[in-house]
């Protein structure tokens, strides 16, 4: 499964917003600097974040961004739901139903296709796995210096 660049985006800036979650909302512009991406696509892709709860947008001059809710509560799956839909990544067609293949058995379709059930099964531990790991358990996982250096960085861009 490909998942667009978007999804690296979002979550770098939710745990880089756990880290600045003392210091209010966080302009866009901070946040692609930090990051050297082009603002009007950052802000694209975080305004998906804003229509799904994740991320709180404040406007004005001392507006932005900051996390709706404790990073212990935002899932891997939560954020990539968010950007990338909640589409299944494989669509059975049952090809295996047409042409000469489908005109010869018709009577043998009466179970759901293999592979789509082995898909289906990948595709369940792959969610499962992301809904078990927290932007929190990403900060956790960050190198100790991590927080320290960001919340440095950022008192430079100001």
């Amino acid at each position: 499964m490909k998942m667009g660049e978007g999804v690296e985006w979002g979550l770098h800036c939710c745990v880089t917003l756990t880290w600045l979650r003392d210091e209010g909302p966080v302009p866009i512009a901070r946040l692609a600097a930090w990051f050297d991406l082009p603002v009007e696509y950052l802000k694209k892709r975080l305004q998906a974040l804003v229509r799904a709860g994740i991320l709180n947008s404040t406007p004005g001059v001392r507006g932005g961004l900051a996390l709706a809710r404790p990073p212990e509560r935002i899932t891997l799956l939560d954020v990539v739901t968010a950007l990338e839909g909640g589409v299944d990544p494989f669509r059975c067609t049952e090809i295996r139903q047409r042409g000469a293949s489908g005109a010869s058995a018709a009577d043998k379709f009466s179970r759901p296709c293999g592979i789509a059930m082995a898909m289906r099964r990948a595709e369940l531990a792959w969610r499962r796995e992301l809904a078990g790991q927290t932007i929190a358990d990403l900060v956790a996982a960050a190198p100790a210096s991590s927080a320290h250096r960001t919340r440095q960085g950022f008192a430079g861009l100001r």
